[in-house]
């Protein structure tokens, strides 16, 4: 039996975690094979901001985090961090059909739209026109995920309305957690929303929605059965 192939498209190093940290674990111990692109370089969007030595301990967490996590493979981009809305949409599009066509994967996790960041915005957007059913894919479901202090933090009166739910079990949560924590240059203290409480608290708060402990939300885009 083939292996099912999942892509995790992160538009920041850390976002793939906080995002998808539980379905990641829980999918690896069913030997899916989980693929996270990290899209973009902040260093070369923000160079005044961001330092090449900042972009290589990122990265270097990031490494520990998915190697924690159970993801198979990770791929990193330099699309131009914090500048992507002055970069073609186009080109971000062609990136992403890139890993597409070579992965091959039956389910794509991408951020929300709702997001309040640029950045999330735009690989959403990019994904979806990547993913337009008018080729030839393996593609049967496209979801999108939250992230803390991006999501719930929209600028317009629409919000995450998921209707797809994960359960996890506590190894999942923990598991989540602890690879969170793998990016120290990113970790806040509670009540911050980028702490290890306040992901223990969402997930239970997403549990609670559909009456299991703990949980990760997505919003479907595209199921195909």
């Amino acid at each position: 039996m083939m292996k099912k192939k999942i892509l995790i498209l992160s538009p920041h190093a850390d976002d793939e975690i906080l995002g998808c940290g539980g379905f990641i674990s829980k999918f690896s111990k069913k030997n899916y094979k989980n693929n996270v692109l990290i899209l973009t370089n902040a260093n070369k969007g923000a160079p005044e901001i961001y330092s090449l030595e900042e972009i290589k301990t990122i990265r270097n967490e990031a490494k520990a985090a998915n190697h924690l996590i159970g993801t198979k493979k990770l791929f990193f981009e330099n699309l131009p961090g914090l500048n992507l809305n002055n970069y073609p949409l186009y080109k971000i599009t062609r990136i992403i059909d890139k890993y597409i066509t070579d992965i091959n994967p039956e389910i794509v996790l991408i951020p929300s739209i709702n997001d309040i960041h640029d950045d999330h915005k735009i690989i959403f957007k990019a994904a979806k026109v990547s993913m337009r059913m008018n080729k030839k894919m393996n593609i049967k479901k496209i979801l999108s995920y939250e992230v803390l202090s991006e999501t719930e933090w929209n600028e317009d009166e629409k919000s995450f309305n998921p209707n797809y739910y994960v359960s996890l079990n506590k190894s999942d949560i923990i598991n989540k957690v602890k690879s969170f924590l793998k990016y120290k240059s990113q970790v806040k203290k509670f009540p911050h929303p980028r702490s290890k409480e306040a992901i223990m608290n969402l997930s239970r708060l997403r549990g609670s929605q559909v009456f299991t402990e703990y949980a990760e939300a997505f919003k479907v885009e595209k199921i195909l059965d």
